[in-house]
């Protein structure tokens, strides 16, 4: 077991992630996952527990987080009025197919291939949140009829294997197709819910070896309560600042920040 002074320090550590992941659910719509993964991973590896699937317990703990702040940031942003119920209803089956289809990928492959699918996507989403521009526009409304079938579970898969919620892809997607940004940024709470459920279910019984201590499956539920009973204070206030603020200048630097994190994981997992 690791040392005492070593737990607190991560305790310490998870307590301000947790704390940063909930704001930035509520704020910019990009999820608290695409920071818990990294910092999971980091976590995890200074404890000692760097096995071949480290990176299913950290996505599976992300995602079981994502599920109880993607509910409370959705009924903040539904007492505001700002979920469109319209298209969570239309696009919710695909999301739920892929995320199941993500998370049995995901339980099959090693951690090295997956950190390198996470920084990929992560400087994608890093370089779109950077220089993407808000008046880009591919339609005037949300697709239906094919498109929605490849592209409801295209996100579901793609989320799950990053350990994300709906916002990185439902945020920027929604945007290309015309729905306001306040709106977009409310519905994609819902998506969260819609790919992180199906995905735990099926994570809490994948075998993990040399998991670390308290892990169901792959959920870790010493990260996992940490990073909750700080999300669930500070989710709110991200929601409260979005509608009251402009975040893009805030969302420049945290681009920034993510395609460094992604090439650092990327790096990583080509062995260096």
């Amino acid at each position: 077991m690791p040392e005492t002074a070593l737990l607190l320090q991560m305790l310490v550590m998870l307590m301000a992630i947790g704390a940063f992941a909930g704001v930035l659910a509520g704020l910019l719509g990009v999820g608290g996952g695409i920071v818990l993964v990294p910092a999971f991973f980091y976590a995890f590896q200074t404890l000692g527990y760097d096995g071949p699937q480290l990176m299913q317990v950290c996505l599976a703990t992300s995602l079981a987080t994502i599920v109880v702040t993607s509910v409370r940031s959705v009924l903040s942003h539904n007492k505001k009025g700002a979920v469109d119920w319209d298209i969570l209803r239309g696009w919710a089956l695909g999301i739920a197919l892929g995320a199941v289809v993500g998370m049995l990928v995901a339980a099959s492959l090693r951690s090295v291939t997956l950190q390198a699918i996470f920084g990929c996507l992560g400087v994608v989403i890093g370089l779109y949140m950077g220089f993407g521009r808000s008046a880009w526009r591919l339609g005037q409304e949300m697709p239906k009829g094919v498109k929605r079938a490849v592209l409801s579970p295209l996100m579901g898969f793609l989320s799950v294997l990053m350990g994300i919620g709906g916002g990185s892809f439902g945020v920027p997607l929604m945007s290309l197709f015309n729905t306001p940004i306040h709106r977009a940024v409310a519905t994609a709470a819902g998506f969260g819910v819609i790919i992180a459920v199906p995905a735990v279910i099926g994570f809490l019984f994948v075998s993990i070896e040399g998991a670390p201590p308290f892990t169901i499956g792959a959920v870790n539920l010493v990260a996992f309560g940490v990073i909750v009973s700080m999300t669930l204070i500070t989710a709110p206030y991200g929601v409260k600042l979005a509608h009251a603020m402009d975040p893009k200048p805030l969302k420049r630097v945290f681009a920034v920040f993510l395609t460094l994190v992604a090439l650092n994981m990327l790096r990583k997992a080509l062995g260096y």
